[in-house]
Parts: structure tokens; sequence; C-alpha cells
């Protein structure tokens, strides 16, 4: 079994989503022997803005151009591959970061992970489980602010998009608020990985 981890906070230790993103990711090594883990910090290794860059003819490119090709290929196949995807993804501005944004644009690739169809789009990139670390500054799951969550809404439209059917959230909320609460909305993270069976068989 394969396992893509991402994280895209800058924050580094300071960052619930990579702490969140490790107990996941420790939790999946302990339930299955030999899992491959590919890891990718997006921010520490941030990808520039997409681009459009031809596929064919890689060998006659200029070498910067076709390094770039090489490693959009290699992302795709990245992902691809997995069998789970784990996403370190905080809430910047009601979104994701660009960081994250950047990657997304090198999977989400028409003719190899969706396809257009006169019956409208198809996701090609099934069969494979996605759990999304999100932490909020705020609190955005419920109430008055819920309609302001372009984070977790565009990455389930995405993900699903590319025909992945298991999409989990575990979210730490509030942790802007003060100390107290970063401790509680963490604590009920790290309650939830526990609990939830997150590495159960996929």
């Amino acid at each position: 079994m394969k396992l893509l981890q991402l994280d895209s906070s800058p924050l580094g230790a300071y960052s619930v989503t990579r702490e969140l993103g490790a107990a996941v990711v420790a939790q999946w090594r302990q339930a299955v022997p030999g899992l491959d883990v590919k890891y990718r910090d997006l921010a520490s290794e941030a990808l520039p803005h997409w681009t459009p860059l031809p596929r064919e003819a890689v060998d006659s490119l200029a070498p910067d151009v076709r390094a770039e090709v090489e490693r959009n290929e290699a992302l795709l196949q990245e992902f691809l591959a997995a069998d789970v995807v784990v996403v370190g993804a905080p809430m910047y501005n009601f979104g994701i970061p660009s960081q994250l944004k950047a990657w997304v644009d090198r999977i989400a690739v028409a003719g190899r992970t969706f396809r257009y169809t006169a019956e409208g789009p198809q996701g090609l990139a099934g069969g494979k489980r996605v759990i999304v670390l999100s932490g909020r500054g705020g609190f955005y799951a419920d109430g008055a602010m819920q309609a302001a969550d372009f984070q977790e809404a565009y990455l389930r439209q995405v993900f699903s998009f590319l025909g992945v059917t298991e999409i989990e959230f575990i979210r730490a909320e509030g942790i802007g608020i003060g100390t107290e609460q970063r401790a509680a909305s963490l604590a009920a993270a790290h309650a939830r990985i526990a609990q939830h069976g997150v590495a159960k068989a996929a």
C-alpha cells in the first residue's frame, strides 16, 4: 500500500496541520506493515505557479523547461500511485495556501485525472482515499461563518471531480482564539484520529 503525505503550512513546528498529519501517518504506519510513504513539503519546496508546458518531445526542450515538465509528471504519478493521500491544509484567507493550490494544478490534468464527456465530466483518479487535516483560526464548520469556508468545500470539490469518493476531514477549529482553545481543538482532533479508525483497511 502506498501513502502520499503533503504538508503545506509554512509555520513549521507551530503548525497544527503538520502535527495532525504526522499523527495520521504514524497510525497508518502502525496499522499497515510495509506501508510505502512518500512525503512532500510544499512549503519548504514550494512549486512555482502553474504555467502551460508542452508534454511532447521533452528531450528537445530547454533544460529548465524539461526539468519542470518532468517534475510535473512525477507529482502526477505520485498522486495516481497513492492508495491514501494525507493532506495538511490550513485555511488562509478563507481558502487554501497557494503552495497547495500549485500542487492541485499539477494533478488536475484533463485526460489523466479527469475527462469531459457528452454526459458531463468524469473523474479518472478514483479508488483512493483522501484524508485532509484542516486547521482554522476561527469556527467555520457551522454557524454564520460557514458560507465563508472556501477551503474544505474547494478540496472536496477538487477530489470529487477527480473521481475520489472517500474524502475525510479532520479539523482543528478556533486555534487563533487563544491558547486554551487551541489546546482543546488539537486534543479533540487527536482524539478523533485515535477513535475514528483513520487507518482502517481502505
